[in-house]
């Protein structure tokens, strides 16, 4: 007997519509037919869809394989990179359109990332003194997300080029999955090396653009738009209580076991007592935490995912499967295994 239901929101994280736009022209651009994916995937219009409007990261990574498959191109991520507007990125890409140098550009998109996208896994990162920006580690890689990373990768490197007028703006990139056999096309399209099989999936501008004014730079109307940016954060993290916090930073943390209390309140700035005093304010724990946010995950991997058994108990921290199996077992009253077989079931 299932002894629970599942979460009305996918918790592995969902992400705007405004990126499905883009890749289902992508796939009109390759000669694929964007209406019959359209239809298959049930997007009426996602190119006229509210800006706030989201699908599921899973249902968006299943997208993108029926995509390649439709097109015949495993790399449609850096043609959707190739086509990415400035006001694909949403609000933030405009106010990243008319920062007063490409540095802040990138750091804008990176601030106001969650107002697109939320993934489970992580969040993007900006290293200034590196010059680098960094897409999080969606691990491990298989044919439906390796154009997650390529799209985001080509996307920024397409907002430089937008920005800049110039085509040559990267030092180099650098791939977490390893090569797919088309390193010339890759590194024909970034003009720089690009190492596959690396430790981070980033991108590194060159120090001659990192400075530059771009061309739609305008002091006040970014101002503005930060300001909106910053309003419309504040609204989604506003109802966040500290477990809703501590869960968003929980959950990247747990991938290969990385997650403890001290590393989780470091991670929100706060020292560890003051994090378990918060969470026992609201009737929560670490512990308590911990469990109910591997719950979530594992149902939905289990559901959306074919990341096999073992991946996923990796994914959630757990030292081995069997550790994995015996707390499925006690959340829900039946094995992972026959519980993946209950919810395809259902979903077809």
């Amino acid at each position: 007997m299932i002894k629970s239901r599942t979460p009305a929101r996918n918790a592995l994280g969902d992400i705007s519509l405004l990126y499905v736009s883009v890749l289902l022209r992508a796939v009109a651009a390759e000669g694929g037919d964007a209406e019959q994916l359209k239809a298959r995937f049930h997007l009426s219009a996602p190119e006229q869809a509210a800006v706030d409007a989201r699908i599921s990261i899973p249902r968006f990574m299943r997208l993108g394989h029926a995509a390649i498959n439709a097109t015949g191109n495993p790399a449609l991520g850096l043609r959707m990179g190739a086509l990415s507007r400035p006001v694909d990125a949403g609000m933030a890409g405009l106010a990243a359109e008319t920062a007063g140098t490409v540095a802040g550009a990138l750091e804008l998109l990176v601030r106001y990332s969650l107002l697109t996208s939320h993934n489970s896994r992580g969040a993007p990162s900006f290293q200034r003194a590196m010059k680098t920006v960094s897409f999080y580690s969606i691990r491990p890689y298989n044919q439906y997300n390796y154009f997650v990373v390529d799209s985001v990768l080509a996307a920024w490197t397409q907002l430089i080029r937008h920005m800049t007028g110039r085509y040559d703006v990267l030092e180099r990139v650098r791939i977490e999955y390893p090569s797919i056999g088309q390193d010339d096309l890759f590194e024909s399209w970034f003009r720089c090396p690009v190492e596959f099989g690396a430790p981070a999936n980033d991108i590194r501008i060159k120090d001659t653009i990192w400075e530059l004014v771009p061309a739609q730079a305008q002091r006040g109307m970014n101002e503005k738009l930060v300001s909106l940016c910053e309003q419309e954060l504040q609204r989604i993290q506003r109802g966040w209580r500290i477990t809703d916090r501590a869960r968003h930073h929980m959950a990247p943390l747990l991938v290969g076991g990385k997650v403890s209390v001290d590393v989780l309140a470091a991670k929100m700035g706060l020292t560890p007592w003051t994090l378990q005093r918060q969470l026992a304010e609201e009737g929560s724990g670490f512990r308590q935490l911990l469990d109910t946010t591997r719950q979530q995950l594992a149902w939905d991997y289990l559901k959306e995912t074919d990341s096999s058994l073992a991946e996923i108990a990796w994914l959630l921290g757990f030292a081995n499967p069997p550790a994995f199996h015996k707390a499925y077992q006690r959340w829900h009253g039946i094995s992972p295994g026959e519980h993946r077989k209950i919810l395809r079931i259902k979903k077809n």
